[in-house]
C-alpha cells in the first residue's frame, strides 16, 4: 500500500467559488480532492488530526501575486487563515508506485532528485480572475514502456491520470528540459522518451495570476501527505478495450506520440482492412502497410490546418479529363475536418480551379459540406515558392499547414513523368503540387499522407518496391515520392471515407479526446452529433456523383458518365462499402 499526497492552494474566500470552478474546468492539472470551510485546519476526509498550517514541509507565500518567500509553517498567519479556504489537489507522486509495479523506471527517483516541472504554452480554461497556462511534470520513460506507463496512470484520475503529452517538449512550449521551472533537472537514459503529466503546480500559477492580497501554496515537490491508501498490489491486466491505453508514434521530426483506446484502435484497423478489398483486381494487397490509416488519422486529429489535393486526369480526349475517384474522398475528409473545427483547404491544378469550384459549390448546396472549402493553386516559379506557399513569410518555423493529404492525385514517377495505368504521360496537365509534398518533408512539423489504389498516386512511393515486385508492368508508373503515411485502398475514395470515419472514432474516444485537449476544459460530448452528421453516407455520395456527372466527370477506368467509380458501379459496390464503414464506425 502507498500513501497518496495532495497539493493545497489556500485562497481568500471571495475567490473560492471561482477557484473551485477553475479546478473542475481543468481537472487534469487540478484534480480537486477536498475544499475546506473558511478557517478549517483539518481535512478529516483525507487524514486524521491534520493541520494545514503545519503539515506541509514548506510553504510559499504570495502578496498581490508576488512571491514573498518560503515558510516552514503558517502559524503566524492563523488570524488571516480564518477567512481563507484550502483546496486539496491530487499529486502525481501518488501514482509512482503503480508506475514501478508496471516495470517502468522512475529516473528522478533513481537519481534522488525532485521531479522536473515546466510551464507550458497550453492555456487552462479561464474562470473569473483565474487564468494561466498549465504546468506539467516530466518523467523520461523507455520507449518500450510507453504503453505500460500510460496504462498504469490512466486509472489514477484523482492524481492527474494518464500523460497529456509524449514527445518533443517544444510542441507544448518547453524550450529546454535541462532548465525546469520547478523541481530538479533529470538525466534521461539513451532510448528514453519525455513523458509529461498535468501538474498541480498549475494552481500556483493560477493564484499568482489572480493576484489576491494574500495567498499560500505548498512549495513544489513538498506536499501535504494524507492517510489515504493507494492499492500497491500487482496491477491487474485491464481487459476492457475502452479503458486500455495504447500509444503510437505519429512523427519523428519533431518526436510526437498520440494515444487511443484499444477499442478505437480495433475499429480503425477494421476500417483499414475493409478498404483493402480489391474491387478492380489490381493486386492492391501488395501495397498494404499495417496501421498507416491509424497513424495518419491520429496525426490529422492533432492537426489544426490541413491541405488536401486531388485530381488525376485520365481521359485526355474528354473535357474535363478528371475522374470520379478522388474528389468524393477529398470532400468526405474536408467535411469531417470542418466539423472538427480545423482549417482545411484544397490545392489543385490551375486549369481545374473552375470545375472544382463548381463541385464544391454543389456540395455545399446539397448539404455535403457545411461551408465552401478554399481553393488554391500552386506554380513552382521560384526557388523558394514551395516554402513560401507552405509557411508564413517562407519561415519553416511557422508553417501554414500541419498536414498535407493527397488522394488520387497523379504522382511523379522516377522518369519525371506522371503516368496513368495505361502508361500515358499527363505531365502537361499536372501542376507541380508534388513539390509541396517533397518540400513539406523537409519542414519539421508538417506531415504528409498519400491515398491511392494503384501506386502511381502522389505520396505512394513507400509502396514502390512492393508495387514493382508484385504488380505486373507497374515499374514505369510507380510514384517515386513517399509520404509519411501511404494508405492503400481498393478505390481511393474509400481511403478518404475511412479517414473521415477514423477521425470520428478518435474524437469520440475519451482517452484520445482527453490527450488531444491536454486534460483541460470539458469533454466535447455535445459536439458528437455534428461530427456524426459529417460522416459519408450513401445519400451524400449519390448526390456528389450526380454533381460530377453534371460537369462531365466520368469513371477513370471507362470514362462513363454516371453512377460509376473506377469501373465498378456505385450500386452495390461503392454503396455497400459506405454502409459497411458506417457500421464499423457507429
Amino acid at each position: 500500500m502507498s500513501i497518496s499526497r495532495g497539493d493545497l492552494v489556500p485562497s481568500v474566500e471571495g475567490l473560492a467559488d471561482d477557484f473551485q470552478k477553475f479546478c473542475h474546468a481543468n481537472s487534469g492539472p487540478l484534480p480537486l480532492l477536498y475544499r475546506s470551510q473558511p478557517g478549517e485546519w483539518k481535512c478529516s476526509i483525507l487524514t486524521d488530526n491534520s493541520d494545514i498550517r503545519t503539515d506541509c514541509p514548506q510553504y510559499c507565500t504570495f502578496q498581490c501575486g508576488n512571491f514573498t518567500g518560503y515558510k516552514s509553517d503558517l502559524l503566524e498567519y492563523t488570524k488571516e487563515l480564518e477567512d481563507m479556504t484550502t483546496f486539496y489537489l491530487g499529486c502525481s507522486f501518488a501514482f509512482e508506485q503503480a508506475i514501478l509495479k508496471a516495470g517502468v523506471p522512475i529516473r528522478n527517483v533513481e537519481q534522488k532528485r525532485n521531479v522536473s516541472m515546466y510551464k507550458t504554452s497550453v492555456p487552462c480554461r479561464e474562470v473569473g480572475r483565474f487564468q494561466c497556462n498549465m504546468v506539467v511534470s516530466m518523467r523520461p520513460v523507455p520507449e518500450g514502456k510507453l504503453d505500460a506507463v500510460a496504462q498504469a496512470t490512466h486509472p489514477a484520475r484523482d492524481v492527474h491520470g494518464a500523460p497529456v503529452h509524449i514527445g518533443h517538449p517544444g510542441l507544448i512550449g518547453i524550450q529546454d528540459l535541462s532548465r525546469p521551472d520547478y523541481g530538479d533537472p533529470v538525466e534521461p537514459h539513451q532510448g528514453d522518451v519525455p513523458v509529461f503529466w498535468a501538474c498541480g503546480v498549475t494552481g500556483v500559477e493560477a493564484v499568482q495570476g489572480c493576484k489576491p492580497p494574500l495567498a499560500f501554496t505548498h512549495s513544489p515537490g513538498r506536499m501535504f501527505i494524507t492517510d489515504c491508501k493507494r492499492d500497491e498490489s500487482d496491477p491487474v491486466l485491464n481487459t476492457d478495450p475502452t479503458e486500455t491505453v495504447q500509444t503510437f508514434c505519429i512523427s519523428q521530426n519533431p518526436l510526437h506520440y498520440s494515444v487511443a483506446s484499444a477499442a478505437a484502435v480495433q475499429k480503425i484497423r477494421a476500417l483499414e482492412c475493409h478498404i483493402g478489398v480489391d474491387a478492380g483486381d489490381q493486386g492492391i494487397k501488395a501495397l498494404f502497410i499495417p496501421d498507416k490509416l491509424l497513424k495518419a488519422s491520429l496525426c490529422l486529429s492533432h492537426a489544426a490546418s490541413v491541405l488536401i489535393t486531388t485530381g488525376f486526369p485520365t481521359h485526355f480526349n474528354q473535357d474535363p479529363p478528371e475522374e470520379t475517384d478522388g474528389p468524393p474522398g477529398a470532400i468526405a475528409m474536408a467535411a469531417m475536418l470542418q466539423a472538427l473545427m480545423k482549417q482545411v483547404a484544397i490545392v489543385t491544378n490551375r486549369r481545374a480551379l473552375e470545375i472544382n469550384k463548381k463541385i464544391i459549390e454543389g456540395a455545399v448546396e446539397q448539404g455535403i459540406l457545411n461551408t465552401p472549402v478554399p481553393l488554391l493553386s500552386f506554380q513552382d516559379d521560384s526557388q523558394d515558392s514551395a516554402l513560401r506557399f507552405l509557411c508564413h513569410d517562407g519561415n519553416p518555423k511557422t508553417p501554414r499547414y500541419d498536414h498535407l493529404v493527397a488522394i488520387e492525385h497523379a504522382g511523379r514517377a522516377a522518369d519525371g513523368n506522371y503516368n496513368n495505368m495505361r502508361k500515358v504521360n499527363s505531365k502537361h496537365m499536372i501542376d507541380p503540387i508534388d513539390t509541396l509534398f517533397i518540400t513539406a518533408n523537409t519542414i519539421p512539423g508538417i506531415m504528409t499522407t498519400g491515398i491511392g489504389g494503384g501506386g502511381n498516386e502522389q505520396g505512394m512511393g513507400k509502396v514502390k518496391e512492393a508495387m514493382t515486385k508484385y504488380m505486373i508492368h507497374r515499374d514505369l508508373v510507380a510514384c517515386d515520392f513517399g509520404a509519411d503515411f501511404a494508405i492503400a485502398a481498393g478505390v481511393s475514395n474509400w481511403g478518404g471515407y475511412a479517414v473521415a470515419c477514423a477521425l470520428y472514432i478518435l474524437n469520440c474516444c475519451p482517452i484520445h479526446e482527453r490527450y488531444l485537449q491536454k486534460a483541460v476544459g470539458f469533454p466535447r460530448h455535445s459536439e458528437q452529433d455534428s461530427w456524426a452528421s459529417a460522416l459519408p453516407t450513401v445519400t451524400k455520395e449519390e448526390k456528389l456523383l450526380e454533381i460530377l456527372k453534371k460537369y462531365g466527370i466520368g469513371s477513370g477506368k471507362t470514362g462513363n458518365l454516371g453512377m460509376e467509380v473506377n469501373g465498378p458501379p456505385f450500386y452495390d459496390t461503392h454503396s455497400t462499402m459506405i454502409q459497411q464503414l458506417a457500421e464499423i464506425t457507429l
